[in-house]
């Protein structure tokens, strides 16, 4: 039986974002399913318990999820006290909490809909099963160069940093945009690696 993988999407975002990567990983042989969840309406917790009914419903199955920028924190929450089988990937996810969400809160914080306050929080640290790696950017052109601008190296919606949890298998830095980051053929090929392997790059 065919390896399975969960793509997520990003908030403000839908499926298509991750087609790119769909396609290369179904000609790698993986059984692909696009998630498009209510990023706004429900929120990532209540998106994350969904998930995690769709994860168990393919019982022992391996099921890898893949999930860009808050599509990272949902699978990480649905993920967290399970013990199926497969890895997870994250691209350009605030996993320890987004400042340009804080920054948005003090004028437009109806625009994070209810995963405001996830988005704000983060999660303290990986302690799930599972092996994740992570993948950030560091073009900064984007979102944050409206609000401010963020400190250090960044995608341009989510410094690097913020990309740092404790816990988490491997993390790789690239030359990718936050939006690019689906799109870049670089992370798509890091994140075929990660899901055979556990690593970014391949032991010698």
């Amino acid at each position: 039986m065919s390896e399975r993988v969960l793509l997520l999407h990003g908030i403000w975002m839908r499926g298509f974002m991750m087609a790119r990567i769909a396609k290369h990983l179904s000609t790698q042989g993986y059984a692909v399913d696009v998630v498009d969840y209510p990023s706004l309406s429900k929120g990532a917790d209540a998106c994350a318990d969904d998930l995690r009914t769709r994860i168990a419903a393919h019982g022992d199955d391996t099921v890898h999820v893949v999930g860009h920028s808050l599509g990272g924190l949902v699978a990480l929450l649905a993920t967290q006290g399970e013990s199926s089988r497969g890895r997870t990937v994250c691209l350009g996810s605030p996993l320890t909490g987004s400042s340009a969400a804080k920054t948005l809160s003090n004028f437009a914080p109806w625009m994070m809909g209810r995963s405001r306050e996830r988005l704000l929080q983060g999660l303290g640290e990986w302690r799930g099963e599972r092996e994740v790696g992570v993948i950030a950017g560091r073009v900064p052109v984007g979102m944050a160069l409206l609000l401010g601008g963020l400190h250090g190296d960044n995608d341009g919606t989510v410094a690097v940093e913020e990309t740092r949890l404790p816990g988490i298998r491997d993390h790789a830095v690239i030359a990718a945009t936050h939006t690019g980051l689906p799109f870049s053929d670089e992370a798509i090929a890091m994140t075929t690696r990660f899901l055979r392997h556990g690593r970014f790059v391949e032991a010698a």
